[in-house]
């Protein structure tokens, strides 16, 4: 997704006490990173925020991580977030259990280890990367799903959303291919009857569209 240059997200980030600035120095110790040593997720492309700051909200007991290669998509994020917790009679110093973090998941090993135990990774509407030659950009393309197992705990969930049919169906078989088995698929989210789906912006833009949510569930085999 393109978004505008940011001149104010830079500095807005550099003094927000949810941004991680050396994220590299963090690496197999995420937990420790939060202020209470609970349940750890990953969210990766976290985009505009909408998804982290309500997840953050609704999980009090759950830490998460959110990931963006976009320093000024970040900066919108953490706006987002901090109105989120506002409109919810909170402030953003009671923001304990989201870090926001900017980096290039192609190489999002090099800060997530094994010892870090991620419990639970959400990939939202990615790009879906239609050309033949840029598939192997895909948040879900095999050599990242054989990536995520390297920090992913043995019984972790990857909970995928898009709206784009040939993402979701090419996914369907990249997960299958890397061992992976799908617990939970529908091709219409919000006509399915699933329980505790937190909609994101790019979510309610596509469903106002009448674009149906394609939505799964994978576990290691």
């Amino acid at each position: 997704m393109r978004i505008r240059k940011k001149k104010w997200a830079a500095p807005e980030l550099s003094v927000c006490d949810f941004f991680v600035k050396n994220p590299e120095e963090n690496a197999g110790k995420w937990r420790d990173a939060f202020k209470k040593n609970q349940p750890l997720c990953l969210e990766i492309g976290c985009g505009k925020g909408g998804f982290a700051g309500q997840f953050a909200l609704q999980n009090p007991d759950i830490n998460l991580i959110a990931v963006d290669i976009k320093i000024d998509m970040l900066g919108v994020g953490r706006r987002t977030i901090v109105k989120l917790f506002e409109e919810n009679g909170k402030t953003q110093y009671d923001i304990d259990n989201l870090l926001l973090v900017n980096y290039n998941v192609e190489q999002l090993d090099k800060i997530i280890t094994p010892e870090d135990r991620i419990e639970r990774l959400f990939i939202n509407f990615c790009n879906p990367w239609p050309r033949e030659r840029h598939k192997k950009r895909r948040l879900t393309y095999p050599r990242k799903l054989e990536m995520y197992k390297s920090f992913l705990s043995p019984d972790a969930e990857i909970r995928f959303k898009t709206d784009d049919d040939g993402l979701f169906e090419e996914s369907v078989e990249y997960f299958n291919e890397c061992g992976y088995e799908i617990t939970y698929i529908t091709r219409d989210l919000h006509q399915s009857g699933f329980e505790g789906n937190i909609m994101t912006e790019h979510e309610k833009m596509f469903s106002d569209e009448g674009k149906k949510i394609k939505f799964l569930i994978a576990k290691q085999k």
